[in-house]
């Protein structure tokens, strides 16, 4: 999952962002209004944290101007204004959630997971698929309860494909969702990962849970309902 993090404070900023790199996230930043919007517009976010109180564009301008061409993209709105009238409006003008500082790390982590999985049915922050079980909470992956070790970016992929169960996934969108804006998008490194991926899935497998769609991308199948 993708997220991009647009908060003035610099020291709050680098906070956040190492923490949700540590879970795992692909994270881009911003300490500035304009280039905010610039890199909300541009790219394509699962999730954005915006603080309000920002040079050269306000929070709330930016949060009109993201819902004026994109409705789905989460937002989850992170300031210091506690005033109820604030809260309503940024809600009013399409955000997701509020959040008010001081805030608890593990808050923002737990509200992230509630945003993220909103539009996805599970119980329990797991997605199952046959013998395979993701942890979203513990950002573990178990195999009949067992556990197998992936990297972090292993597991973000993994995650993104069980999400969109039934959908090909292109190159170009895994590396919408899972990279940063570090990443060359001329390189192998998704397909790399993939075959790391499924290579470790086989090992405790016997089937194959990611399947490649020639010169297209790559896909989990929906489960055939039993009769």
């Amino acid at each position: 999952m993708r997220i991009l993090v647009v908060e003035d404070e610099i020291d709050l900023l680098e906070a956040i962002a190492e923490g949700l790199r540590i879970d795992g996230y692909a994270v881009d930043t911003s300490d500035d209004g304009d280039e905010g919007l610039e890199l909300a517009l541009i790219n394509d976010y699962d999730l954005i944290i915006l603080d309000l109180n920002l040079p050269n564009i306000d929070g709330i301008d930016i949060l009109k101007n993201i819902r004026e061409h994109n409705k789905l993209t989460k937002i989850l709105i992170l300031t210091a204004r506690s005033a109820i009238e604030d809260r309503v409006k940024g809600l009013d003008l399409g955000a997701n959630d509020y959040l008010v500082k001081p805030f608890h790390f593990d808050e923002l982590e737990a509200r992230i997971r509630c945003l993220l999985r909103i539009k996805f049915i599970q119980e329990d922050n797991e997605l199952k698929y046959k013998h395979l079980k993701i942890d979203m909470k513990s950002r573990k992956v178990y195999v009949d309860n067992n556990p197998i070790k992936l990297t972090k970016k292993e597991f973000s992929i993994l995650e993104y494909l069980m999400k969109n169960i039934n959908k090909v996934i292109s190159q170009e969108e895994l590396i919408e969702h899972v990279w940063d804006n570090s990443v060359d998008m001329f390189s192998n490194s998704v397909r790399v990962h993939i075959n790391a991926l499924r290579k470790k899935l086989k090992e405790n497998l016997d089937y194959e849970v990611i399947k490649n769609v020639a010169s297209v991308g790559y896909i989990i199948e929906a489960l055939e309902e039993e009769n």
